[in-house]
C-alpha cells in the first residue's frame, strides 16, 4: 500500500513517461552543439545587460579536407610531369601514320660465270682467296652508323630506324632457315601491314613482273641443289638514314653477302653424307641494295616499308628462273648461257642488264 504506482488510467498524455519516449531518438552531441549558429547567453549575462537571449556565433572556419589536398597534389604532379616530358623529349609527338605504303619495286639480276666455277674443300681458303677476304662475319658486317637527329626526328628515332633495317637485312640474308628452308615468317613480321598482301602474293604466285619475286624480298636457295658449307657468311656494306619530310625517315642499305655452298647429295645414309663432305665448296655472292621507309607508327611497332630491292647474284645461269629461288652454279659447273659484258657485284656501280656475266675477278683464285 505504501509503494508508488501508476494511475489506474495509465500515464497522462504528454507526461514524463510518454514524452521521454518521443524525444529519446534525438541526441545533441558535442559536434552538433559546436556547429550551432545561435548560442544562448548565460543567466548572469542576461542580468548584467538587457541583451537578447541568444547571440549569433561566427561560422567555424575549416581547412581543406584530406581528399582535397590529395587531389591538388596529384594535379600538381601530373602538371610537372607533363612539362618535364615535353622538355626531355621535344621530338616525341603523337604516333603519325604517313600515306599507305607503296608496293615494293624489285629487280633481280643473275650473273653468269665466264667459265667453270672454282671450288675447294676448305671454305676458309676460298674466302681468303676472294675479294671477301677482309669481310666480317654475319651481323658484324652490318654495323650501325652514328645516328644524328634530323629536323623532325630525334637521335633515338633515327637509331631505331637503322636498327629495324638491320634486323630485316639479317633475317632475310643470314638466317639459315630462310636461306635454305621455307621459313618466311621471320621476315614477314617486320613489314608494314600495307605490304603484307604483296608479300603473300609473291610467295603464293611468284612472277617475274618486278613486284612478286620472292628473291626480291629475301635470299633463298634451291635446297634440293645447294646447302650451306659454312654458316660463317661474309658481309660488308653500309647503312645511311635521312629525313624525307616531317613524318618520314628513309634508310638506304647496300651490302654484299658471300656464301660458301656445297652440292646436296642424292639419297640418304652414310654414303650420301660422305659424298657431301667430299664435295668441293664454292662461293656464291649476293649484292643487295634495299631502300626502307619509316613513319612514326612503323618506328613504334618495329616494322618497315621496303620500297626498293635491287639484287645481283651469281654464279647463276641466265637460263634458270631466279624469281622464286636462286639456283647457284656450284664447284665445277658452267653456265648454259652467257650474258652481256661482265658485271662485278663487288663494284659500287649498279648494273642495268636483266642478266649479266660474273666478272672473273670476283671469283676466288684457287
Amino acid at each position: 500500500m505504501g509503494g508508488s504506482a501508476d494511475p489506474p488510467e495509465g500515464t497522462p498524455e504528454g507526461g514524463p513517461g510518454g514524452g521521454e519516449e518521443e524525444y529519446r531518438s534525438v541526441v545533441f552531441d558535442e559536434s552538433f552543439i559546436r556547429a550551432a549558429r545561435l548560442q544562448e547567453f548565460s543567466a548572469q549575462e542576461r542580468m548584467a545587460d538587457h541583451a537578447p537571449a541568444v547571440r549569433r556565433r561566427a561560422p567555424v572556419r575549416r581547412g581543406l579536407s584530406r581528399q582535397a589536398l590529395v587531389l591538388v597534389l596529384l594535379i600538381a604532379v601530373a602538371f610537372v610531369t607533363a612539362i618535364y616530358m615535353g622538355v626531355r623529349h621535344p621530338y616525341q609527338g603523337p604516333a603519325e601514320s604517313g600515306p599507305p605504303a607503296e608496293p615494293l619495286r624489285m629487280t633481280v639480276i643473275p650473273l653468269a660465270p665466264e667459265g667453270e666455277v672454282p671450288g675447294a674443300s676448305d671454305t676458309d681458303h676460298l674466302y681468303a682467296s676472294s675479294p671477301a677476304a677482309q669481310f666480317r662475319i654475319g651481323a658484324e658486317g652490318i654495323p650501325l652508323p652514328a645516328a644524328r637527329r634530323t629536323a623532325h626526328f630525334s637521335d633515338g628515332q633515327v637509331t631505331n630506324a637503322l636498327s629495324i633495317a638491320k634486323d630485316y637485312i639479317v633475317r632475310s640474308s643470314l638466317y639459315p632457315e630462310v636461306l635454305t628452308g621455307d621459313q618466311i615468317r621471320p621476315v614477314r613480321v617486320l613489314l608494314d601491314p600495307d605490304q603484307l598482301d604483296q608479300f603473300d602474293q609473291s610467295f603464293a604466285h611468284p612472277a617475274a613482273d618486278g613486284r612478286h619475286a620472292p628473291t626480291g624480298w629475301l635470299v633463298r636457295f634451291d635446297s634440293s641443289q645447294a646447302q650451306l658449307a659454312d654458316r660463317s657468311i661474309r658481309v660488308q656494306g653500309t647503312l645511311q638514314a635521312a629525313e624525307t619530310d616531317a613524318s618520314t625517315l628513309e634508310v638506304t642499305a647496300d651490302h654484299t653477302f658471300v656464301y660458301a655452298l656445297r652440292a646436296v647429295a642424292a639419297g640418304t645414309g652414310e654414303k650420301a653424307e660422305a659424298a657431301v663432305k667430299a664435295a668441293e665448296a664454292s662461293l656464291f655472292t649476293v649484292r643487295r641494295e634495299l631502300h626502307f621507309r619509316f613513319d612514326r607508327e612503323d618506328l613504334r611497332l618495329h616494322q618497315t616499308q621496303l620500297m626498293v630491292s635491287y639484287v645481283q647474284a651469281g654464279p647463276l645461269s641466265c637460263a634458270e628462273d631466279s624469281t622464286n629461288r636462286l639456283h647457284p652454279l656450284l664447284a665445277g659447273q658452267t653456265a648454259k648461257e652467257g650474258g652481256p659484258a661482265g658485271t662485278d657485284p663487288y663494284a659500287t656501280g649498279g648494273a642495268t642488264a636483266l642478266c649479266g656475266s660474273l666478272a672473273t675477278g670476283s671469283q676466288p683464285k684457287v
